[in-house]
C-alpha cells in the first residue's frame, strides 16, 4: 500500500551540500479535471467507493524545453510507455546529465532532512508540488497519507518512518494531506464498530480518532464540510501517532526532530502548512490532544 525507497549503500549519511528544496526553475504547466475513485469489485460494498471530486486538477512538472504531453487514456499501452521512455530520455538529458556531481554523489549515500509522509493520489505528489529534488526528502505514500499508532505493529509506513528516524536521522517528519480525499471519504463514511474484509476499510480505520473529534465538533456542517474537516483533522491525529513511537518522541524532545503537518487543496492550489507544538501536545488523549504552531498560508 505504502511507497518507499531505500538506498542500496550501507552508508546513509553524507557530507555534501543539499541543493535548495524549493527549486525556482520549477513549473506546473497543464491543468486538467480529473477524479480518482478506489472501490470494491463486490456490488454489495459500493458503499465504500472512495470518490473524489471532478473539481481536481493535475499538475505536470516541466521535464523537457517544450511543454510536456499528458500520459492520455489509451487502448494502445505501448504508446504509454513510449511517452514514459521519452520523458526518461529527456530527464537524463537535462537533469541527470546537466548535474551529473550531484547525481553521483547520490549514488554513494542520501541524507535526506524531511521525512514525508503523502497520500497515494495521482494528483498530489509531493515532489511535483513543494518541489523536493533526489536526494532531499524520503518519501512514503498511503492511502489518506495516515500514520497508524506503535501498538498497531509493523506496516510499511512505520518500516519508512523508523529507517528515516533511526538511520537517516530526517530533521523533519511533514505529513500532507489534500482536499478531497477519497480516502478520509471513506472513513466518514464508514458505521462505527464495522466489520469489514476490505483492505481500504481495515486501513483508513487508523483515523478514526479524526473521525470521531469531527462528529464531535463539526456535526451541524454537511457531509461534504465534515469530510474536509476532517482531511485535516486526520493531519494532526498522525502527528499525534508519530508521537507514540519511543524513537520519535525521543529526538523531537531532545530538539533533533519536528513534526510538521501539511494541507493542498487542489481545486483553487493553495498550501497551509503548521508544527505540532511538542511541549502542549498530548498523544495520550484520545482527542483534541494537540496544539499547532507555526501556521502558514501559501497562495
Amino acid at each position: 500500500m505504502a511507497q518507499l525507497s531505500l538506498g542500496s549503500s550501507p552508508i546513509y549519511k553524507a557530507k555534501f551540500a543539499r541543493s535548495t528544496i524549493f527549486d525556482p526553475k520549477l513549473k506546473f504547466l497543464e491543468i486538467e479535471q480529473t477524479q480518482l475513485g478506489f472501490w470494491n469489485s463486490s456490488k454489495s460494498n459500493m458503499a465504500l467507493r472512495l470518490q473524489a471530486s471532478t473539481e481536481g486538477v493535475a499538475l505536470v512538472q516541466e521535464t523537457t524545453e517544450t511543454t510536456p504531453k499528458l500520459i492520455k487514456s489509451t487502448n494502445d499501452s505501448s504508446h504509454s510507455f513510449t511517452e514514459m521512455k521519452n520523458r526518461f530520455l529527456s530527464f537524463k538529458k537535462h537533469k541527470y546529465l546537466e548535474n551529473l556531481e550531484r547525481y553521483q554523489e547520490l549514488a554513494q549515500a542520501q541524507a535526506p532532512k524531511f521525512l514525508v509522509i503523502s497520500c497515494a493520489d495521482s494528483r498530489v505528489c509531493p515532489s511535483y508540488i513543494l518541489g523536493f529534488q533526489p536526494g532531499e526528502a524520503f518519501v512514503v505514500r498511503n492511502v489518506a497519507n495516515l500514520v497508524p499508532p506503535f501498538e498497531n505493529g509493523p506496516c510499511e509506513t512505520n518500516a519508512a518512518l523508523e529507517f528515516s528516524v533511526t538511520a537517516l536521522e530526517v530533521e523533519n517528519i511533514l505529513v500532507t494531506g489534500h482536499s478531497c480525499c477519497g480516502g478520509i471519504r471513506a472513513l466518514m463514511s464508514m458505521e462505527d464498530e464495522e466489520n469489514s474484509s476490505s483492505f481500504i476499510k481495515n486501513w483508513v480505520v487508523v483515523g478514526k480518532a479524526a473521525k470521531s473529534s469531527t462528529k464531535a465538533t463539526a456535526s451541524n456542517l454537511s457531509f461534504d464540510q465534515q469530510c474536509k474537516h476532517c482531511e485535516k483533522e486526520s493531519i494532526n491525529n498522525s502527528l499525534l501517532n508519530l508521537l507514540t513511537y519511543p524513537w520519535v518522541e525521543e529526538r523531537v524532545a531532545k530538539g533533533l526532530l519536528s513534526l510538521h503537518g501539511g494541507y493542498y487543496n487542489f481545486v483553487d492550489c493553495t498550501y497551509e502548512k503548521w508544527t505540532l507544538d511538542y511541549q502542549k501536545s498530548n498523544p495520550k488523549q484520545e482527542t483534541g490532544g494537540y496544539a499547532i504552531k507555526n501556521r502558514e498560508f501559501w497562495s
